[in-house]
């Protein structure tokens, strides 16, 4: 399968960086996960476009991760397409309910389709393979790896593990462990003092001890502008051993 990055930025607005935003794609089935603000043109720009995105899968609630939820459906009807399934934490139907509470126009405009999860069972999301784990942020949210429907591995040793907005820690490195790429949040440089996101530092010793073949450092907020290499030298430098690169928009791994 193949990752593309199409927002690597924050709740804070940067010219080159969308807000959150991950399309999978295998060839057959495409899967987008988060939909903040400027996913959507990103999005636009891709083979796959809005019209071949029929499911969401949101990591947690926060604006910068579902602003350009309903400006999907929207796209999506106008341009004659019939669904859009949005699968997430607790509360996501709720969600959901309040954005179209406030655009009621939107209401029956396409065959809407909201599914909550949790981290108790594997599920599947646009076809993948899933499993979730719980992260450690200011809101409620979920980590996410995955597995493509033409590989025999169980999701939760599929070779992508996504973040979502957390604090590093060994639970999520240990979900993590054996993945070939890690899209982990980094919001900040060491010398930003923060909580509920980690610094490169407190991520490459949580990741010292397990095998990731490549860590992207996203959600990277306006502080991180023109440091990208010094802190991905701060994550190999405290610990981590794989390979460490600053995520942009754009980037396609495959995987």
């Amino acid at each position: 399968m193949e990752l593309t990055v199409l927002g690597s930025g924050s709740a804070m607005p940067v010219p080159d960086r969308a807000q959150a935003g991950y399309l999978l794609d295998d060839g057959d089935r495409s899967l987008l996960v988060d939909c903040g603000s400027g996913v959507l043109q990103r999005l636009a720009g891709t083979d796959m476009g809005y019209e071949g995105v029929s499911t969401v899968l949101l990591t947690h609630h926060h604006l910068d991760h579902v602003a350009a939820l309903l400006p999907l459906l929207k796209a999506r009807w106008l341009a004659g397409e019939e669904h859009l399934e949005v699968v997430g934490p607790a509360g996501t139907k709720s969600l959901v309910d309040g954005l179209l509470g406030v655009h009621d126009y939107l209401d029956g405009r396409i065959d809407l389709a909201v599914r909550e999860v949790s981290s108790a069972r594997l599920f599947a999301a646009g076809g993948f393979d899933v499993t979730a784990r719980e992260t450690r942020h200011s809101m409620d949210g979920f980590a996410y790896r995955f597995s493509p429907p033409s590989s025999d591995a169980a999701a939760a040793d599929g070779p992508l593990a996504l973040s979502g907005d957390t604090e590093a820690f060994a639970g999520m490195a240990r979900f993590a462990d054996g993945a070939d790429c890690l899209v982990h949040d980094c919001s900040f440089p060491d010398d930003v003092d923060v909580s509920n996101h980690p610094t490169p530092t407190s991520l490459g010793e949580s990741l010292a001890d397990v095998e990731v073949g490549t860590l992207l450092l996203s959600h990277l907020y306006p502080h991180t502008g023109g440091r990208e290499r010094e802190m991905t030298e701060s994550v190999r430098e405290a610990g981590f051993d794989g390979e460490v690169r600053a995520a942009a928009d754009g980037l396609r791994v495959s995987l």
